[in-house]
C-alpha cells in the first residue's frame, strides 16, 4: 500500500487523484455514504464521468438512515450508484464478533465487487481510506489489502481533516458530516452478533437522536446500553427529565439498562480494551 505523507495543499492532491484516476480509465468506487468514500466518488467522477460507478453494499450491519443518504450523496454527486445485496450474517466467523470481526466483513465486500469490476470492465476498486485510519485496530484494511483495493487518499497523503476540507471546496453538501460505522461495531467483542440485536442498536440511536442528539453512539454490551454523546452534550443527556426521556425510549427499542458514558463520545472506543 502506498502511503504518502499528508499533504499540506489539498488542491494539489486533488489534481493528482485526478490524473491518477484518469491513469486507470475506468474505477469502481467502494461507496458507503460516508465523507471519505463520498469525496473518492466525486472525484472519479470528475476525472472519469460514466467510466466511474459507485457500488453500495447493502448489508444487515447497514443502517437504513445511512442507506437512505448514502443513495442522496450519489445524486448529488453524480455518479451512478449500484447496489449489491451481501450477507455477513452468513459468515459464522463474522457472527462471533472477534476483535478482527471487520477483515470478514471486508473480505465480503472484496468477494461482492471484484465480480462486478470483472463483469463491467473496471480496471480498479477504491475506497475511502485515509490517512488518519491507519493509526487505529483496522484488520478491515489488512482485508481490502489483499483484495487489492485502491487507497487513493492514502497514496495522496489526505488525513481526516484533508478530507473535510477538500469535500467543503468542492461543495459537496456533507463535508461535515459525522464519522459513522457499521451497527456491528456498537456490539462488543466476542458478542454473537445477531438481526434483532442490530435492529435493537438502530432503533435505540435513532430514538436518542430524534431527542436532540444528532451525534450518538449506543454501545451495546449484552442487555446493557452505553450511550456515548459528545461531551458538549453530556449536561443535556443527564439532566433528570431528558435522562427519563432517553431511558425510555432506550429500553423500548429492547435494552434492559441504559447507562450514559462520561467521558462522551470517542470513535472506535470498543477498540480500548483491546
Amino acid at each position: 500500500m502506498a502511503v504518502a505523507q499528508r499533504t499540506e495543499d489539498v488542491q494539489v492532491a486533488y489534481d493528482h487523484m485526478v490524473r491518477a484516476m484518469r491513469e486507470r480509465g475506468r474505477v469502481l468506487v467502494a461507496f458507503s455514504g460516508g465523507i471519505d468514500s463520498g469525496l473518492v466518488a466525486r472525484i472519479a467522477h470528475d476525472a472519469l464521468a460514466d467510466n466511474a460507478l459507485a457500488v453500495l453494499a447493502d448489508a444487515e450491519s447497514l443502517a437504513r438512515r445511512e442507506l437512505e443518504e448514502a443513495v442522496s450523496e450519489a445524486s448529488e454527486i453524480g455518479i451512478p450508484l449500484r447496489m449489491v445485496r451481501v450477507s455477513e450474517l452468513a459468515n459464522d466467523r463474522y457472527v462471533a464478533n472477534p476483535v478482527n470481526r471487520c477483515y470478514f466483513c471486508r473480505k465480503e465486500l472484496g468477494a461482492a465487487l471484484k465480480p462486478i469490476a470483472a463483469e463491467l470492465g473496471y480496471h480498479a476498486i477504491a475506497d475511502g481510506v485515509n490517512l488518519s485510519d491507519l493509526g487505529d485496530h483496522r484488520p478491515g484494511i489488512q482485508a481490502m489489502n489483499e483484495e487489492g483495493f485502491w487507497h487513493p487518499l492514502v497514496e495522496f497523503g489526505l488525513a481526516k481533516e484533508d478530507v473535510r476540507a477538500l469535500a467543503r471546496d468542492l461543495g459537496l453538501s456533507f463535508h461535515n458530516k459525522p464519522s459513522n460505522a457499521c451497527l456491528s461495531s456498537r456490539i462488543s467483542y466476542g458478542e454473537v452478533i445477531t438481526l434483532d440485536k442490530l435492529h435493537r442498536v438502530e432503533a435505540a440511536e435513532e430514538a436518542v437522536r430524534a431527542l436532540g442528539f444528532p451525534v450518538v453512539r449506543v454501545r451495546a454490551h449484552e442487555g446493557i446500553a452505553r450511550i456515548e454523546v459528545p461531551k458538549e452534550d453530556l449536561p443535556r443527556i443527564v439532566e433528570p427529565a431528558v435522562a427519563a426521556k432517553v431511558a425510555r425510549a432506550v429500553r423500548e427499542a429492547g435494552f434492559v439498562y441504559v447507562t450514559i458514558d462520561l467521558l462522551g463520545y470517542r470513535s472506535g472506543s470498543m477498540n480500548e480494551a483491546l
